[in-house]
């Protein structure tokens, strides 16, 4: 009886022993794995507005994306290509603009905390003047997506198959911050090539090479 008893003990106490030790294994990864790594940016830049709700196309910021190694940071002035008349959210303008026309008066010119940083980096005082004896200086952004030095990636490579952004950073179009959405891992990478070799990329036949020299060299 006694040993029945025991018996029964020790195999609740194994079995919630290995329920524990899988659902810690499930939170395992390997060294340089940085899935869901989500660093603050000195701006608060939206991807879920600008990609999604307002429909940019990756490459109007990435612009070395289809023709180069790297997609590439845009510069600040291809936000001001946007920005020099965006002051402010949509709605802070729009209420300005009511407001200014029932007081019949020239609408205040309303810029964000956020741009003031965009213009703080051009020496502007606002996106028309510019304040004297001032230098630009570069925004500081934080790369979120890092790859060792040993792996070659090239992105017009990728683009020109027909590979979506999406396709390895996620739904971009749906993040407040960017975030590293899948785990860019060898065997993740290898296993796309092998996947897009069966299957085709968009209905066209490729032949995503698995050698190790093609990342490796």
């Amino acid at each position: 009886m006694h040993r029945t008893v025991l018996n029964i003990i020790l195999l609740v106490g194994l079995s919630f022993s290995l329920i524990v030790l899988i659902s810690g294994m499930s939170a395992w990864r390997l060294p340089d794995n940085q899935q869901g790594y989500a660093p603050p940016q000195p701006i608060e830049y939206s991807h879920r507005l600008h990609a999604g709700e307002l429909g940019l196309d990756c490459r109007f910021c990435h612009t070395a994306a289809e023709h180069g190694r790297h997609a590439g940071i845009p510069s600040t002035d291809v936000c001001m290509k946007c920005h020099r008349f965006v002051t402010a959210s949509f709605d802070v303008m729009q209420d300005e603009l009511t407001q200014a026309d029932k007081e019949k008066r020239k609408p205040k010119a309303i810029v964000s905390d956020e741009l003031q940083k965009l213009y703080d980096s051009l020496g502007l005082t606002d996106p028309q003047q510019p304040v004297s004896d001032s230098l630009s200086t570069s925004i500081p952004w934080v790369r979120v997506h890092n790859l060792p030095d040993y792996v070659y990636f090239d992105h017009s490579a990728h683009v020109t198959a027909g590979v979506t952004c999406q396709k390895c950073h996620g739904p971009v179009e749906s993040m407040e911050r960017l975030r590293q959405f899948e785990p860019l891992s060898m065997g993740w990478c290898v296993n796309c090539h092998r996947e897009s070799t069966e299957n085709g990329i968009n209905g066209r036949a490729v032949r995503a090479s698995t050698d190790c020299a093609v990342c490796h060299f």
